[in-house]
């Protein structure tokens, strides 16, 4: 029996709604993005964003539907949280519209479940249980440990800033463009004399939990940058980000590794945006190469907040008609 969902992600920036067949084919998937209008701000304004998702979640509906018709979907999943309040509250009472007007049943979805399950879309090769989850992305980082569908135990998470939140800020301190991953890694790739050590330290190595910790490597790069008079050129923040993200990749990979040690997993799933970063993708499945662990990436267009992968969540999750609370706590994780 096929089951056709349709998926709405709207917990900050972006507006995705996409239509996915059992959880892993998608019919259509539709994704408008606020984010242009925060570069001057260096970061998300919720009020801003908010206008925003209410400017477009009905043309990527409308967008959606003349793809795949109402009398196709079984279903409305929406991301209930975390997330912005405001942004939430569009994604959700769209949702709740379209489940009484179409008789459909609404399915709640935690966010950061969905960034999982994007590991789950458009693959012949879905990860296997047990296995590590972990999600990177501008506000979280989080790792967990699914033993089947459904099953998810927190067991490690940031201690201070998400990964994607310390990308932004040490970018805008470089004078980087928001958002701050992609243009950092850009501007890595720029640096060729890459043989010296590392000034910035690899944090939480040495500890044996599974926590996450950003700020330090952040402050170490403003002091970096004060106590060498740098005048940020062009190499000055090549070289500045270059050590950045390889500080960030190896703490990652640091913790995964100790993770995958502990929880003997046949694999490790990553989701959020800064699963698209290159030097991590490589970090971890060279980690996984040598640990022989399976590691998944979802394709680039599913690491970004998107209907789709709330759709799939779902699918494999979701309970239909669940009392629907909108979360914007962002202390609250997995559920």
């Amino acid at each position: 029996m096929n089951i056709n969902i349709l998926g709405i992600e709207s917990t900050c920036d972006e507006t995705g709604i996409a239509v996915v067949k059992n959880g892993t084919k998608v019919l259509a998937n539709e994704l408008a993005t606020s984010i242009s209008k925060f570069v001057k701000y260096g970061g998300i304004v919720p009020e801003i964003a908010a206008r925003e998702q209410l400017k477009v979640i009905i043309p990527t509906l409308d967008s959606v539907s003349r793809k795949v018709p109402e009398d196709k979907i079984d279903a409305i999943a929406v991301s209930y949280g975390p997330g912005l309040i405001g942004s939430l509250l569009v994604g959700v009472e769209t949702a709740k519209t379209l489940s009484l007007a179409w008789q459909k049943p609404l399915i709640p979805v935690n966010h950061l479940t969905a960034h999982i399950y994007a590991n789950w879309l458009e693959t012949k090769n879905a990860p296997e249980f047990p296995l590590v989850g972990l999600v990177v992305s501008g506000g979280h980082t989080d790792l967990v440990y699914m033993q089947k569908h459904g099953d998810f135990k927190l067991i490690g998470s940031t201690l201070d800033d998400a990964v994607g939140e310390a990308f932004d800020k040490v970018a805008r301190f470089l004078g980087l463009p928001y958002p701050g991953g992609p243009h950092i890694e850009k501007a890595a790739r720029n640096y060729k004399n890459n043989r010296e050590q590392n000034p910035f330290p690899i944090t939480m190595s040495g500890k044996e939990n599974l926590e996450f910790s950003f700020s330090g490597i952040k402050t170490a790069v403003v002091r970096y940058v004060e106590v060498n008079k740098l005048r940020l050129s062009d190499k000055d923040i090549a070289k500045v980000a270059f050590y950045f993200e390889e500080a960030v990749v190896e703490s990652i990979a640091a913790r995964v590794k100790r993770a995958l040690g502990i929880y003997k997993p046949r694999s490790l799933a990553i989701g959020g945006g800064v699963a698209a970063n290159l030097k991590l993708r490589n970090k971890l499945g060279e980690l996984c190469v040598d640990l022989q662990v399976r590691v998944h990436f979802p394709k680039i267009e599913f690491s970004v907040d998107n209907g789709a992968m709330i759709a799939s969540a779902a699918y494999f999750v979701g309970k239909p008609d669940d009392p629907l609370t909108v979360q914007a706590d962002s202390s609250l994780h997995f559920t």
